[in-house]
């Protein structure tokens, strides 16, 4: 094209296609150029904003190891190995996990992993037997495996979870294929959270409710009777955050006054589920 030639109308998709290829074949670059690129083609509309989270929420992934994300081995849903199968229906009733850790001795030794399926088999089937015989393995992974690696060990093996262990050999946590994907595609609901309902906030007990973090602060302060409302925060997850000077991961706790706060989902870029507990 010569220099009096006016430009094309698709020039600006080129630019960005002529960025794209110069750092796939040109010199190394920094995650930082990237994702420039990538949040410009946004911007141009070449890529919309949840395509772009999700994008960003791959590169992260891909830095971050099991240790960022495991549920800790104190909030662990555990069956003991040598317990009835009858002992245990009240307890995979309550939580309805399809996975859970089976222990010897406590939470630091796990020794398999009880399927609710395999569970369910055997009420059908009016059997008398312990969790230890129909246990099956557990997929042991490092706290210091990278995310990325782990997802793609969880689909080639088809296991959806996996016991974490430190470096004594000790499980410290558990993790599940759906944590990892939501580190992706953000919070991922099921028939049985128990938050499905349009309110905020669900009182579960006398005591003890479900808090989503999208809850305006001021409709917290009128239900609670609290003053949390100021300039600083929109809504409760903004106050939690705010109050921790960080982001925080799932089980993280704030005591505030006589009121104590659990996280109960999140991811690395926002607090999706709080539990409250208001101590008497």
């Amino acid at each position: 094209m010569s220099d009096g030639q006016p430009p094309s109308r698709h020039s600006p998709q080129k630019s960005w296609v002529d960025k794209i290829t110069h750092l796939l074949t040109g010199e190394p670059q920094d995650l930082d150029d990237l994702l420039e690129i990538l949040r410009e083609a946004r911007e141009k509309r070449l890529l919309d904003t949840d395509a772009l989270s999700m994008i960003e929420g791959v590169l992260q992934v891909s830095q971050m190891r099991v240790r960022d994300i495991m549920i800790p081995r104190a909030q662990m849903v555990v069956v003991p190995q040598h317990a009835n199968l009858v002992d245990i229906y009240p307890l995979v009733i309550e939580f309805c996990h399809s996975r859970y850790p089976v222990i010897a001795d406590d939470r630091s030794n796990v020794v398999g992993v009880l399927l609710a399926k395999d569970l369910l088999a055997q009420v059908l089937q009016n059997k008398i037997a312990t969790v230890q015989e129909i246990m099956r393995p557990a997929t042991i992974v490092p706290e210091s495996k990278r995310l990325n690696v782990l997802l793609k060990e969880l689909r080639t093996n088809g296991n959806h979870m996996a016991i974490v262990i430190d470096e004594y050999g000790q499980a410290s946590g558990l993790v599940t294929i759906e944590d990892v994907l939501e580190q992706i595609v953000g919070e991922i609901e099921d028939e049985h959270d128990d938050h499905d309902d349009e309110s905020y906030i669900i009182q579960r007990n006398e005591f003890e409710y479900m808090i989503k973090a999208l809850t305006p602060i001021e409709e917290f302060d009128d239900y609670f009777a609290t003053a949390f409302a100021s300039d600083e925060y929109d809504t409760i997850g903004g106050f939690i955050v705010g109050e921790l000077g960080h982001m925080p991961k799932k089980g993280e706790i704030l005591v505030v006054d006589h009121l104590r706060f659990e996280v109960i989902r999140a991811d690395n870029r926002r607090v999706h589920l709080l539990k409250l507990k208001i101590n008497k």
